[in-house]
């Protein structure tokens, strides 16, 4: 069964509180829904139409198990807490087996 992966690519950080909070309830909400964080931080280089932001990689042992993390009441809360603090591209990608 292939794997999922949150690939979530930060535009811009207008509240950095915002984005502390958020990350304190996604954390262990990802941790719950079983994913694994792979990449987390700042230190990206960009190419094309790409943005040098914040990047994370979280990979979960299938797609359906990184749509029902997303999808949980964890991490549905973390998303309240983080609002409009950022502006991200955030997708679910299934990889390949």
């Amino acid at each position: 069964m292939p794997k999922g992966y949150w690939v979530s690519a930060y535009r811009t950080i207008s509240d950095p509180e915002k984005l502390a909070a958020y990350n304190k309830l996604a954390g262990p909400a990802v941790e719950a829904g079983g994913g694994r964080i792979l990449a987390r931080g700042s230190r990206v280089v960009a190419h094309d139409a790409g943005i040098v932001e914040r990047t994370v990689l979280i990979e979960f042992d299938s797609f359906e198990q990184a749509v029902a993390a997303h999808e949980s009441a964890a991490y549905q809360e973390a998303l309240v807490a983080l609002s409009d603090g950022v502006e991200r591209d955030f997708r679910i990608v299934e990889g390949i087996d």
